[in-house]
């Protein structure tokens, strides 16, 4: 199983948000935000972050995907 953040892209493309743009609203970092670009694991911690900052639930950020 693998790990895909697609609708995390999406979703900030539907708000008009850049990449530096969340790191600084989630306040996370710039090298989890590598990770998340390359379909990494991230810790529970900076999901729950994102998912604070943008106001939504951790289905609509990221989706496991057969390998």
């Amino acid at each position: 199983m693998a790990v895909s953040y697609k609708k995390l892209w999406k979703l900030l493309i539907d708000k008009d948000m850049k990449k530096k743009d969340l790191c600084v609203a989630a306040g996370i970092s710039h090298a989890s935000m590598a990770k998340l670009g390359k379909n990494e694991n991230v810790t529970t911690d900076v999901l729950v972050k994102i998912c604070t900052a943008l106001n939504c639930g951790i289905d609509d950020i990221m989706e496991i995907t057969p390998n």
